[in-house]
């Protein structure tokens, strides 16, 4: 067993989105892959002909829910514990076990929309990212969507090094540059970003970007906020969220960014 799915194994990733502040992450990320299904392109097919591949599908949170709305949804997940969940949530759902760098069972140029959303969180730099970009790529039809979410450095400095207290072990082991970019190892389970990152891989990849959110903004920071909202001030603060998820000034210090590119 990898340290991989030892760790999912342990994580409870059926119960991460459906928290207050991964509610935030989903209903935002959930507005914008429905803005581009209603885009030009795809506005013209019926939900069954639109087909959307979810690689890195975890336990199935987006991918159950595009199912649900009728659109035709392959996942794709490199843990078996995950994908036992996944596979008992929804049969319509055609599954594969495989690894985001290797599709080689699915054909070129299939899916009008890729989902990245869990990979490159745990792939170590360039070269194995763009892997699983060339991949998502391929299996893209030409003009058509891929959404790739990243982990972002400055949320896991701010939190991990200065909210939780760990700066000092983290210099000690120079898992930290002069400029506070993490240096992430192999055998750590993520691998942190920043926007100039996500740039080059895009340039190297030769995929160009429509646009890029902060999709959880600053629920990550308000986790105990957010649950002391009634549900009236959390509604308020989603509605927020998808106001300002696009602003410059907030994709560095969000948690997660989704990076929405056209094929």
């Amino acid at each position: 067993m990898t340290p991989l799915e030892k760790y999912y194994n342990k994580f409870h990733e059926e119960n991460r989105l459906t928290t207050r502040h991964g509610t935030v992450e989903f209903l935002t990320t959930m507005h914008y892959i429905n803005s581009v299904i209603a885009s030009d392109s795809a506005a013209i097919h019926t939900p069954e002909n639109i087909k959307i591949a979810d690689i890195g599908a975890g336990t199935g949170r987006y991918s159950v829910e595009l199912c649900h709305r009728g659109y035709d949804v392959t996942a794709v997940e490199l843990v078996p514990h995950n994908l036992e969940i996944l596979r008992s949530k929804h049969e319509n759902i055609k599954t594969w076990q495989g690894d985001a760098r290797d599709l080689h069972f699915l054909e070129d140029e299939t899916f009008d929309i890729t989902l990245l959303f869990g990979p490159l969180y745990h792939l170590h730099g360039d070269s194995e990212k763009l892997k699983a970009l060339a991949e998502a790529r391929r299996i893209t039809k030409k003009g058509g969507y891929i959404l790739v979410a990243y982990v972002m450095n400055d949320y896991s400095v701010i939190t991990y090094c200065f909210k939780e207290h760990h700066w000092k072990e983290v210099a000690a082991k120079d898992g930290i540059t002069k400029d506070f970019h993490t240096v992430c190892k192999e055998q750590d389970l993520y691998d942190y970003v920043r926007l100039e990152d996500i740039n080059r891989l895009n340039t190297a990849a030769g995929l160009e970007r429509v646009k890029i959110l902060a999709v959880d903004g600053h629920a990550d920071y308000m986790r105990r906020e957010l649950n002391e909202m009634s549900l009236e001030e959390f509604e308020a603060f989603c509605k927020y969220q998808l106001s300002v998820c696009e602003r410059p000034e907030f994709l560095g210090a969000s948690s997660h960014l989704v990076d929405i590119l056209k094929n």
